[in-house]
C-alpha cells in the first residue's frame, strides 16, 4: 500500500516531467517550424545581411543599314567629379607631396575637359572654404573614352573620378530618325526600330555577389559572377544614302510648297524589302527637344489617309477578272457631274461634256464618273475583296503603333460610298500600304509582304532572320501586265507627263488627292494629303516609289507631287545603277472608245 507521503513526490515528479516534455515539444515544433517550414523565408532573411551583389550592365545592340553603316549604338561616356578634401590633404602633406601638384594638375584637367583653370581652382577653393571635408565637385558628364584616358594617364584617381555609364548615340542625326526611335533616360525604347526589335537589341545584365560574415569580411569561396550578355545587332532594309537624299529632298519640296509634311516610300520589287522611309519634319533621337514631340514618331506608319485615284487600279483589276472589262472597254461619263438612280452624286474633278471613255482612258484622265460606273459591274463583296487582297486593312510590318487603315464592311456602304469605294475614299491605308499594293502589280501580281528588318545578329555572331514575308499570288499574270501598261499611259497621256520624266526609263505613276476629315464628320474645305506612286522601269520593274504632301498650299492637287516623285525615282534609279530601259512603250492606249 502506497501511502500520501510516498504518492506526493512522485506526481511532483510526473508533473516536472510533464512541463520539460512539453517545453522541448514546443522548441521541437520551433525548431522543425525554423529549419523546415520556413526555412526557405529565413535563409532568405538572412542572405539579406551577408549577401551582396553588383550589376554587372549588358551593353545594347547596336542598329545598322542594309550595307552595315551604324544607325544607332550604345557607348560609354564618363561623369567627372574631384574631391577637394583629397586635394587638400594632399597639398597639406610636405612630406610626401604629390607627383602632380594641385596648381599643374588642374590646368592638365581643364585642358583636356575644356574648362577655365583660374576657374576650377576657384572653384575647389570656394567648396574647401564651405566645408574643408567636402569630398564631392562635378565637373564634366558625358566625357568620350578618348577624353578619359587622357586623363587617366594622369594618375590623380585619388581625387578625380570618372564614372563611366552608357549612352545611345545615332552617328548619322536625324537621317531615319523617325524610323530609329529613342530611348527614355531609363534606358527603356519608346518608339521606332528600338521598341519594335527590343527583344534583340535588349541586353541581359550580369551580377557579381558575394557574403560576408562579421565585420563585413567576404567569406572565403562565396563570390560567385555571372557574365552580362550584349544585346544583339539589328540590320534594317534601309539604304542610308538613299534614306538622307529622300529626307533632304522632301523636306526641300513640302517647304516649297507650303505643306505640313511629306514622306517618300522606296519598296524593291522583287522581296518587298523598305529601302527608304524618309519623311517631313523629322527629328533627331540625339536631340529630341529639338524638335515637336508630335514628330518623334513616325506619320508615313501611323498616319491612314484616304488614297483616291491612287486605288483605282485596284478597282480596274476587280473588274478585269470579274467582269470581263478590258482595257478598251468603253463607258460613258455623261457629264463631269453625274447623280445615280440611288440618289448618290459623283463629281469629276474638272469640267467636260460627255466622254465615252475606255477604261484606260478613265484611269489616265482619273474620271471618277467613269470608274463609278466600271466599277458597279461587280458587287461589293468582290471590290471588298480586293480591297483585302491589296492590304487595305491589314498592317505591314508591325512597326510600333502602324495603322492598319479602315476599311468598312459592305453592310456599311450607304448608296454614296458604294460609289466613292470605286476610286479610293471611305477607306484608308498607309504610305506602306500603298507601296505594297503598287509592288504587287509591279511583281506580275504576286504580293510580297513588306520587310524592315533584314536580321538580328545575336553576340555570339548567329545570324537570325525574321520569318520570311507572305507571298501571295492576288491578281492574274496578265491582269497585272495590262495595269501596268495602262498605268504607263497614265504617265505618258496624262497631266504631269513632263513633269515626271525620268531620261531613260519607262515610269508609271497615278496621283492621288484625298480630302482630310475635319474632325466633325466632315472634311476641310480647300485642302487635300496629295500622293503620288508609280514603278520603274516598266520593262522590268525594279523599285516603287511612293511620294505624299499634308496639305499642300501653293499647288493644292496631287500635282504638288510631281517635282518630288521625279527627283525621287531618278535617284533611286542612281542609287541602285538600274538598267535603262530597252525596250520601246506599247502603243498609246486610247482614251475614248
Amino acid at each position: 500500500m502506497t501511502t500520501r507521503a510516498t504518492r506526493t513526490p512522485r506526481r511532483r515528479t510526473v508533473v516536472a516531467l510533464a512541463v520539460i516534455l512539453s517545453i522541448l515539444a514546443a522548441f521541437v515544433v520551433r525548431l522543425v517550424d525554423i529549419q523546415v517550414v520556413k526555412a526557405d523565408e529565413h535563409v532568405a532573411q538572412s542572405l539579406e545581411f551577408i549577401a551582396h551583389g553588383t550589376a554587372i550592365p549588358g551593353q545594347r545592340g547596336s542598329i545598322v543599314d542594309a550595307d552595315g553603316a551604324v544607325l544607332a549604338e550604345s557607348v560609354n561616356v564618363y561623369d567627372a567629379q574631384l574631391s577637394p578634401q583629397v586635394i587638400r590633404l594632399l597639398e597639406e602633406d610636405e612630406k610626401n607631396p604629390p607627383e602632380l601638384p594641385w596648381a599643374e594638375a588642374s590646368t592638365r584637367i581643364a585642358d583636356i575637359m575644356g574648362l577655365d583653370a583660374e576657374k576650377l581652382r576657384a572653384d575647389v577653393a570656394a567648396a574647401l572654404a564651405a566645408n574643408p571635408d567636402s569630398q564631392y565637385l562635378p565637373l564634366v558628364k558625358g566625357l568620350s573614352t578618348e577624353k578619359y584616358i587622357e586623363l587617366r594617364d594622369l594618375k590623380i584617381s585619388s581625387y578625380l573620378t570618372m564614372k563611366p555609364r552608357e549612352v545611345r548615340v545615332y552617328p548619322n542625326g536625324a537621317v531615319a530618325g523617325n524610323l530609329l526611335g529613342y530611348l527614355n533616360g531609363a534606358g527603356d525604347a519608346q518608339a521606332g526600330v528600338e521598341k519594335m526589335d527590343e527583344k534583340c537589341l535588349a541586353p541581359t545584365d550580369g551580377e557579381e555577389s558575394y557574403r560576408t560574415g562579421k565585420n563585413g569580411v567576404v567569406i572565403p569561396g562565396s563570390e560567385s559572377k555571372i557574365d552580362a550578355v550584349d544585346g544583339g545587332a539589328v540590320q534594317l532594309t534601309i539604304n542610308s544614302d538613299l534614306q538622307w537624299y529622300m529626307q533632304q529632298m522632301i523636306a526641300e519640296e513640302a517647304q516649297t510648297q507650303g505643306a505640313k509634311g511629306g514622306t517618300v516610300t522606296v519598296v524593291e520589287v522583287a522581296t518587298g524589302k523598305i529601302r527608304a522611309a524618309a519623311e517631313w519634319p523629322t527629328m533627331d533621337p540625339n536631340d529630341l527637344d529639338a524638335s515637336s514631340s508630335d514628330t518623334w514618331g513616325s506619320k508615313l506608319f501611323t498616319y491612314p489617309f484616304e488614297p483616291g485615284s491612287t486605288f483605282k487600279p485596284v478597282t480596274a483589276a476587280a473588274i478585269m477578272e470579274n467582269a470581263g472589262v478590258t482595257m478598251t472597254s468603253p463607258t460613258v461619263a455623261a457629264s463631269s457631274k453625274e447623280k445615280f438612280d440611288n440618289g448618290a452624286v459623283i463629281n469629276d474633278a474638272f469640267v467636260h461634256p460627255t466622254f465615252q471613255y475606255t477604261l484606260a482612258g478613265a484611269l489616265i484622265d482619273s474620271s471618277n464618273v467613269a470608274l463609278s460606273k466600271f466599277g458597279t459591274m461587280v458587287s461589293p463583296d468582290v471590290r471588298y475583296d480586293y480591297l483585302q487582297r491589296f492590304g487595305v486593312g491589314t498592317r505591314t510590318v508591325d512597326f510600333p503603333d502602324e495603322a492598319g487603315g479602315l476599311l468598312h464592311p459592305t453592310s456599311e456602304w450607304d448608296n454614296q460610298s458604294l460609289y466613292t469605294t470605286t476610286f479610293g475614299q471611305y477607306f484608308t491605308v498607309t504610305a506602306p500600304q500603298l507601296a505594297g499594293a503598287y509592288q504587287a502589280i509591279a511583281n506580275g501580281g504576286e504580293k510580297i509582304g513588306l520587310s524592315l528588318i533584314e536580321s538580328c545578329t545575336t553576340p555570339d555572331g548567329t545570324v537570325v532572320t525574321p520569318e520570311a514575308a507572305a507571298h501571295d499570288q492576288i491578281i492574274k499574270p496578265e491582269t497585272a501586265a495590262d495595269l501596268t501598261r495602262m498605268l504607263e499611259n497614265v504617265a505618258v497621256q496624262g497631266g504631269n507627263a513632263e513633269r515626271i520624266q525620268v531620261p531613260g526609263y519607262r515610269v508609271t505613276s497615278k496621283t492621288g488627292t484625298a480630302q482630310i476629315p475635319d474632325g466633325n464628320g466632315g472634311y476641310k474645305a480647300g485642302v487635300y494629303y496629295t500622293s503620288m506612286v508609280g514603278f520603274a522601269p516598266v520593262d522590268d520593274p525594279q523599285y516603287v516609289v511612293v511620294v505624299t504632301l499634308d496639305e499642300p498650299t501653293r499647288v493644292t492637287s496631287s500635282a504638288a507631287t510631281a517635282s518630288a516623285f521625279q527627283k525621287a525615282m531618278t535617284q533611286t534609279m542612281k542609287t541602285y545603277r538600274v538598267m535603262p530601259s530597252s525596250t520601246p512603250m506599247d502603243a498609246l492606249l486610247p482614251k475614248f472608245e
